[in-house]
């Protein structure tokens, strides 16, 4: 519970030393967990609640208290005359007590586990977002500088002098929002830039094959003529044939041959900087509600409408299926949150089926960093598993195979 109120600290507006007073009155609530059914109020003294604040002064104490009963996580509950102390009854158990009450915390925990979920996945997706613009960036700018350098026909300096005012507007506290017009701004130069060369590369390759045909015909008539005239074939016959033999030497490439070294690698391998596939693509998120209809209930307000609600709800998920916060971090870093967030979906749909959560998702992990993980397989068959009727016709027709991509690592 502390860790989400930590995680949503910024929606709640409270402080990090407010956190720590938090993190000490709930050191003195005897249960490990809180619960109704036990008392709520924690009545430690000023110098205890000192001692274990790490030292706090009494004065910053009250001030951070104040912020804590303001943000709605705690509430007093003060005496006659206003000390903090319980009253025991015959048996030894608490019968009244003075001091500060948790209860507004136990009442909260379902909003703020929310929220902190919501908080986690933004700051997934703008890892994300971040990582895709310096990539996108580096992309222009290696395939500026290949255009100009192989003096590709094109208007180069004023792409370039637009690619540098979009940079003079990326903001320094960078948000979801200020970054995703930009990033689709770059997103669409670079393909521009990629479809130039493209068609740049396509004439080149139609220019040679134009070439090849015309020398095949030529040759073509001079062996015509050799095979009518045998009596030259010492003579203008040998010499064309030499010419063939020439080109056709080891040390000689055609000039298609060489065309096409240039543009696999080396210098002229100027599409190096296309959009990588490294990340994992999500498929239409209506695609992924449609095979895995369990996540809308854990979505905020019990629905989901965009990626960012899949993805609160998959934090969301992860915490009831005892998935560690560490292994769905590495698989967001691997797969893309989009992607994970997906995964976590096909997961919780397939239910008794999976025996460890967490396993089997550091497993599919490990499979995305050798790039032997698809999404779409994994999608379809629970697209079939859910379609009526499909059930049985699946598993007679490819039921070995759905069981190597969605059975338990081995």
């Amino acid at each position: 519970m502390f860790r989400s109120v930590c995680e949503a600290r910024a929606g709640l507006d409270v402080t990090d030393r407010a956190l720590t007073v938090l993190d000490a009155l709930l050191t003195f609530y005897p249960e490990d967990e809180l619960s109704s059914e036990k008392p709520l109020v924690v009545f430690p003294s000023n110098a205890q609640l000192s001692l274990r604040a790490r030292g706090m002064a009494a004065a910053t104490l009250r001030r951070h208290l104040a912020v804590l009963v303001e943000a709605g996580l705690i509430s007093r509950k003060d005496s006659p005359n206003g000390k903090r102390y319980a009253r025991r009854g015959r048996e030894g158990g608490i019968d009244e007590a003075y001091g500060f009450s948790l209860a507004p915390l136990l009442a909260r925990a379902g909003e703020i586990e929310t929220m902190a979920a919501r908080i986690t996945a933004d700051r997934q997706m703008l890892r994300a977002m971040k990582e895709r613009l310096t990539i996108c960036r580096r992309d222009i700018a290696k395939l500026l500088a290949a255009a100009v350098e192989e003096g590709i026909p094109g208007d180069w300096e004023r792409v370039s002098s637009m690619f540098q005012t979009i940079l003079q507007r990326i903001p320094r506290a960078a948000t979801i929002e200020n970054l995703t017009p930009i990033l689709e701004e770059f997103e669409a130069i670079r393909g521009d830039i990629v479809n130039l060369l493209e068609l740049h590369e396509k004439m080149q390759m139609a220019s040679t094959s134009e070439s090849q045909i015309e020398r095949h015909i030529q040759n073509s008539h001079t062996e015509s003529a050799s095979e009518s005239e045998p009596g030259l074939e010492t003579g203008q016959g040998a010499k064309a044939a030499g010419q063939a033999d020439r080109d056709q030497q080891p040390g000689t490439k055609p000039h298609n041959d060489r065309l096409k070294a240039q543009t696999k690698g080396g210098e002229g391998s100027r599409f190096d900087a296309r959009p990588r596939a490294g990340e994992l693509k999500s498929l239409p998120l209506a695609t992924v509600l449609q095979a895995c209809p369990d996540i809308a209930d854990y979505g905020p307000a019990g629905r989901i409408g965009t990626w960012r609600d899949l993805m609160t709800a998959a934090i969301v998920v992860r915490s009831m299926l005892a998935v560690s916060p560490s292994a769905y971090e590495v698989a967001a870093n691997v797969m893309g949150p989009e992607t994970a967030a997906t995964v976590m979906a096909c997961i919780l749909q397939r239910g008794g089926c999976i025996n460890s959560a967490g396993g089997y998702l550091r497993d599919l992990t490990r499979r995305a960093e050798r790039g032997e993980f698809a999404l779409g397989p994994m999608l379809m068959a629970l697209l079939r598993a859910n379609s009526p009727g499909s059930v049985v016709a699946s598993r007679s027709a490819s039921g070995k195979r759905l069981e190597g991509l969605l059975g338990e690592p081995g």
